[in-house]
This record gives structure tokens, C-alpha cells and sequence, in this order.
């Protein structure tokens, strides 16, 4: 074994899980060596899991109880192939009589996932770790603020190799002389390597562009920008469509000006998505409503610097899924939840369409990520360190039919 060139035996290793891997480290000091270098843990990502793409991570949130993080593994080459299910379980120490309440997973970022709600946490759930994150300076709302919401990006800084997390806040003020006034506190931004938070100012758009409720919300992390659907209104009043970034290794907000796409679908939901494997970003219109069959546009920026390069890239249908966007992979696969409130896998390029096992309610929150194995450590030699579990994930019978 050790007469083989290392290349050989790189391009062996890469095909492994990280299960299998972990293994792997305890043969010699020389693979050890080479399986915990950056370029091998970033070949790994690309290769291994560009042969597993039927991995799905489904959050799911029943109305006054706690969520459910899910994996679930299906065979394509067969109708009904549902290979495994499998339930995140929390590390004791947070799972111990702690509330637990996330109602997003974004991701995934380098095999990184994040979880917002209560509390916030990353996790790799292929190194079975989990993170939780300290608290940031503006989580509670004041007294004064009527309306409070948050909206969170997620994303790496390769200059830094740090993985952070921005959150912006809008509120409505109770101003007794001039009635409610829409205000913005500074924006956050949390680091792993330094495991803090620190306030990074605010974008001086008015109004502050945001998802809307016209838009599903899906994890949009392209060209080392976070992304967020919304829209402006200028002193004409007059509405136009924007998308807000967020640039993670400068530290810059940006908008882009997108176009009235709307003219193409009456009556439509728009969702933000990332598109051609994380290359650019793009638009899916389809109709609002529970119609049994609809058709949809698919809207791509062709150069990501350039909002000028909007382009109706493909339209689909009739299509017999409905209701809600929950998952965009590639450039032609979705996720849907359907009015039966099942999961649907719709792939255009063979118009094959395939419902997931998934058992939810009807005011169930459901969110779901692409799953991808990862080497990437959440620990950073600091005090993160400290605070980061082993969790792990167990056999979720009951999904399985």
C-alpha cells in the first residue's frame, strides 16, 4: 500500500463516506495526513457527492410542538425506492429538557448547515456535530416595538476560510406622536472562527427590501453572496421587485434590480433560488391557489454581475404538483408540498415525478435542504470548541412504508 502513488490512492478516498473515512484515519499517519488537508477535504466534497445526489434533509414543525429533522435516501432506479429515514437526534446536552423550536435549516454551505429558531445552531451532521451559537446583542425585542422580525443569511468567507451568519431586523415602532413608523437595527454578523457577533451597520434602502409573503424561502447562497427577495417602493409610489445580497467576504450589501417578471404569470408566487449548482441566481413564478395541474417560468440571471442579463430560461407544463415550493436543486429539479401535504420530487429533465414518504400535518412548517457529506470541523480551536456536541441520527420507522 504504501508503493502506491498518492494520487491513486486520493482518488479512492474521495469515494468514501465520512463514516468510512473516519475509519480511514486510524490505518497510518500518512492517510490521516492526507485526508485532513483542505485540498483533499474540498475534492472530497465535490466528488463524493456529486455520486450521491438523492439525499434530502426535511425539516418539519408541527403547529405547537417541537420539529423534526429528517434524512431521507431513495433509489432512483427504482418507482417506489425509498432506501432509508432517519431522525436528527440532538446532543444530550441540549436535549435534555431544553426547548427546542427551529423553524429553518439553511444550507447546504461546504456540507455546513445552519439552524435558526431556538436556539440557533450550525451543524455537519455527516461529522455528527452540532453548534450551538451564543446569543446575539439584539435577539429580544424592546418594549417599544410592536412587530419584530428577522431574516438570516448563511455563508463562507474563502479569503478568511470562516463560515458566518448575517441577520437583519426590521421593526414597527409605537411612536404615541407620530403613530407606527417602520425602523431597522444594525445588522449582525456572526463569525465561527472568532464563535461571536458583532453589529455591521445596515443597508440605507427605505423601505428595506425582504421576503414577502408572496415567496417561499429557499437557500440562496451564490458567489459568496446570501440573498433575500423583497421589494422597494419609490417616492412615487411605485413598486418594483428587488433582491438584496449580501457579500460574505467583503462585508457588503448590494441590490439588484430585478425585472416584471410578474407580467408572464398572473396571480404567481415568486421564490429566489440558486441555480446551476450555486453559479447564479434565479426565479420561479407559479400560479398561487391549489390547481391540481399549472403551468411555471423559470427566470435566470445569465451573468451574475450583470442585472441587466435576465432571461426567461424555460417554462414548464402542466405539471401535477401544487401548492408550495420547498426545495430547488440544480436547474430543473424541485421539491413541492403538494394539498395532501406530502413532499413531491419533480425532475423536468425526465418529467418524472416521485412523492416522498413524508407524514405531516395540515399546519405543519416544512423546510428541506439538499443533503451533502462533509469533512468541514465546526471546531475552531476556541471557544467554540467547548460548545460543540456530537449529535447523531436514528431510525425513523414510522415514515417508512
Amino acid at each position: 500500500m504504501e508503493h502506491l502513488p498518492q494520487e491513486f490512492i486520493c482518488n479512492i478516498l474521495t469515494r468514501l463516506s465520512v463514516k468510512e473515512l473516519s475509519k480511514c484515519k486510524c490505518v497510518c499517519k500518512s492517510w490521516l495526513d492526507l485526508i485532513t488537508t483542505p485540498h483533499f477535504i474540498t475534492n472530497h466534497y465535490l466528488v463524493y457527492n456529486n455520486q450521491q445526489d438523492h439525499h434530502l434533509l426535511v425539516i418539519r414543525a408541527p403547529f405547537l410542538t417541537k420539529p423534526y429533522i429528517s434524512l431521507f435516501s431513495w433509489d432512483t432506479s427504482q418507482p417506489k425506492g425509498l432506501v432509508s429515514s432517519q431522525i436528527f437526534n440532538p446532543p444530550y446536552e441540549y436535549n435534555n429538557g431544553n426547548i427546542q423550536y427551529w423553524t429553518r435549516i439553511m444550507g447546504p454551505c461546504n456540507g455546513i448547515f445552519c439552524l435558526i429558531g431556538y436556539p440557533n445552531a450550525l451543524m455537519n451532521p455527516s461529522m455528527r456535530q452540532f453548534l450551538l451559537l451564543p446569543k446575539s446583542h439584539h435577539r429580544d425585542s424592546p418594549d417599544e416595538m410592536n412587530d419584530f422580525n428577522e431574516h438570516y443569511g448563511f455563508g463562507f468567507d474563502p479569503n478568511t476560510n470562516d463560515y458566518k451568519i448575517v441577520v437583519l431586523r426590521d421593526f414597527v415602532l409605537d411612536d404615541s406622536d407620530e403613530g407606527e413608523k417602520n425602523e431597522f437595527l444594525p445588522a449582525e454578523l456572526y463569525s465561527l472562527n472568532s464563535n461571536s457577533w458583532r453589529d455591521i451597520g445596515a443597508p440605507h434602502y427605505n423601505p428595506f427590501p425582504f421576503n414577502t409573503w408572496r415567496s417561499s424561502s429557499i437557500y440562496t447562497f451564490v458567489k459568496n453572496c446570501c440573498h433575500w427577495w423583497g421589494f422597494l417602493v419609490d417616492e412615487f409610489g411605485n413598486k418594483g421587485d428587488y433582491v438584496l445580497a449580501f457579500d460574505m467576504v467583503n462585508e457588503l450589501f448590494r441590490k439588484i434590480k430585478v425585472p416584471k417578471v410578474e407580467y408572464s404569470l398572473h396571480d404567481c408566487s415568486k421564490t429566489l433560488v440558486p441555480f446551476n449548482e450555486y453559479e447564479t441566481i434565479g426565479i420561479i413564478l407559479y400560479p398561487r391557489g391549489l390547481d391540481n395541474w399549472f403551468h411555471f417560468d423559470v427566470w435566470v440571471m445569465k451573468d451574475y454581475f450583470d442585472e441587466g442579463s435576465w432571461i426567461l430560461q424555460y417554462s414548464l407544463g402542466p405539471v401535477p404538483v401544487t401548492y408550495y415550493l420547498v426545495g430547488f436543486y440544480g436547474s430543473d429539479r424541485f421539491v413541492w408540498r403538494d394539498d395532501n401535504e406530502r413532499l413531491v420530487l419533480y425532475e423536468a429533465a425526465n418529467d418524472n415525478t416521485r412523492h416522498l414518504p413524508v407524514n405531516n400535518t395540515k399546519y405543519d412548517s416544512v423546510r428541506t435542504a439538499r443533503y451533502m457529506e462533509s469533512l468541514v470541523s465546526l471546531k475552531r480551536g476556541n471557544e467554540s470548541s467547548l460548545r460543540c456536541f456530537s449529535c447523531s441520527f436514528v431510525p425513523d420507522t414510522l415514515q417508512l412504508n
